[in-house]
């Protein structure tokens, strides 16, 4: 990626803002987890480190503390590593260098008005009695030796630092959150100047790298890709044509778990529209048999996992007969957001969910996997595949789990209970374009309850399927809130539902943020 800026995950839920601005800043970000602490700022050298927020007192027993050799670490050009310390990130860098962290007298959360006394690259066209966003409980009160303090709000005495001889700042409040007016410009400030970053990366020149990373890795091989029809595995197969061409053959896998009408669907997209050597596989019974009885939803993931590189290996003898190879490379769409759910900053204790392209696959299958778009945001896909030429139709498309509909039918999956969830599912999808909101929800989908209800439909009781709607807006699907849909809209879905989707006598609308909830239900 060139020019890299790494940011040491502490635990804060605005971690993945800080990349997404910094990204937008032309210089791409990366997250690790503080447990990994020098490892990630070295190899290949990075341009700078951000510490995130976190949870945390820097008292708790258990709290995460910095790596003072993070402090120390040296560029390329043998300058010193600039760091910016953001809330917990400040603390803990001010409690390592002998600074005092103590419980605020008065703690901030939400925003706050931040008085600028100092000078100094960061906040450089910050004026003065701009908002910023707070959210802490403890405070820096005392700043170590070698620092002084640029900046305070009413709460805070210390609300932005720097260290008079290294590049190393902090600040208390969240200059990632769009809350804090000018944290935007805080953040290009760091990137561009301090960190002396060029601001070249975008989208347009990671698509040129990566084409000739792709052509790099696999040579003269072969590469399989699963799939879905979705925006991801549709640019990423669109992106290994154009680097590899004929050395790319696409399977495409009916696992029983697809949308209404995708099945049709991908299979003339990609060969009438794409010309892609497509192979379809019809192996749903399978998927079926292998998830009867199965409602814990990780150990869906894993099934499907395992499922699909077992039908894909199998698949790979076919393919080998017909182009005198067996195909090395298995290629797969996952996401950095992916990345990021699958591995907590606490290690794999706190995992949110396992993906079944990251931690579903079992550890003995024979590929050599290619993901090209691990380190891209869905939006940034989304771009990469616009400038491939690909249609709106298909770039625009929501986002859809690997593990398709059975972790949209909650509880077990069978057969019945699929085609229910497809039916309302289609309703939903087909008024939401009917009422032009398509474009206006980053994610809508329909889940299957593992409950019943009773109702009455005429004189008649019923006792039948409860469906949730669920609709979101993100940016990039890591933090989201729920779309205010109009209600008089959301009253129409559910009478078409439940008068046309026989089984189903109800309908609910889900209303949770992520976090605390997660997008999918499971």
């Amino acid at each position: 990626m060139g020019e890299r800026i790494v940011i040491l995950d502490f635990g804060a839920q605005y971690t993945q803002l800080i990349a997404r601005s910094i990204r937008e800043a032309g210089v791409f970000a990366e997250i690790h987890p503080w447990t990994e602490q020098v490892s990630p700022l070295q190899l290949p050298p990075a341009m700078g480190v951000v510490l995130s927020g976190g949870p945390y007192s820097i008292y708790d027993k258990d709290a995460p503390q910095l790596d003072p050799a993070v402090l120390d670490q040296v560029r390329q050009d043998g300058s010193p590593l600039p760091v910016l310390g953001i809330c917990y990130g400040l603390q803990a860098m001010a409690h390592l260098e002998g600074g005092t962290v103590a419980p605020a007298d008065h703690r901030e959360f939400g925003r706050a008005v931040l008085q600028v006394t100092g000078t100094g690259e960061l906040l450089d066209g910050v004026p003065s009695g701009s908002h910023v966003w707070m959210s802490h409980g403890d405070a820096l009160v005392e700043v170590p030796p070698g620092y002084e303090v640029l900046a305070h709000t009413k709460n805070a005495p210390v609300a932005a630092v720097r260290h008079t001889q290294r590049p190393h700042y902090g600040v208390q409040f969240h200059p990632e959150v769009v809350h804090t007016e000018h944290g935007r410009r805080i953040l290009r400030n760091f990137v561009l100047r301090i960190c002396s970053c060029s601001g070249s990366w975008s989208p347009a020149s990671f698509l040129h790298d990566k084409v000739r990373e792709v052509r790099h890795v696999v040579g003269e091989e072969h590469v399989i890709l699963g799939l879905s029809g979705g925006v991801d595995s549709s640019v990423a197969a669109c992106l290994l044509h154009q680097a590899i061409g004929d050395q790319l053959t696409c399977v495409f896998v009916n696992n029983g778990l697809l949308r209404s009408g995708e099945y049709e669907s991908v299979q003339a997209t990609f060969r009438d529209e794409f010309n892609v050597r497509l192979r379809v596989v019809d192996a749903s019974q399978l998927f079926l048999k292998r998830l009867d009885g199965i409602a814990d939803p990780e150990r869906k993931r894993v099934i499907i996992g395992n499922t699909f590189v077992e039908v894909f290996e199998q698949e790979t003898e076919t393919i080998a007969k017909t182009i005198g190879t067996k195909p090395r490379f298995l290629a797969q769409g996952t996401l950095y957001p992916d990345v990021i759910e699958s591995i907590s900053h606490r290690g794999t204790s706190a995992t949110i969910k396992t993906h079944h392209n990251v931690g579903g696959l079992p550890e003995d299958h024979s590929f050599t996997i290619v993901e090209p778009f691990r380190e891209l945001f869905k939006d940034e896909v989304r771009e990469v595949g616009r400038l491939l030429g690909l249609s709106e139709e298909i770039v625009g498309r929501h986002p859809f789990p690997g593990p398709g509909l059975a972790v949209r039918v909650l509880g077990h999956v069978t057969s019945e209970r699929l085609e229910l969830l497809r039916r309302a599912d289609a309703i939903f999808i087909e008024e939401l374009r009917r009422h032009n909101l398509y474009d206006e929800v980053w994610q809508a989908f329909a889940v299957l309850l593992p409950v019943r209800s009773v109702g009455v439909m005429g004189d008649y009781r019923t006792y039948e399927n409860v469906c949730a709607l669920r609709a979101v807006t993100s940016r990039d699907g890591m933090t989201a809130d729920w779309a205010r849909l109009p209600y008089d809209f959301l009253g129409h879905v559910s009478r078409r539902i439940v008068n046309e989707v026989w089984g189903i006598n109800r309908v609910t609308y889900d209303v949770s943020s992520k976090p605390p909830a997660t997008i999918e239900w499971e």
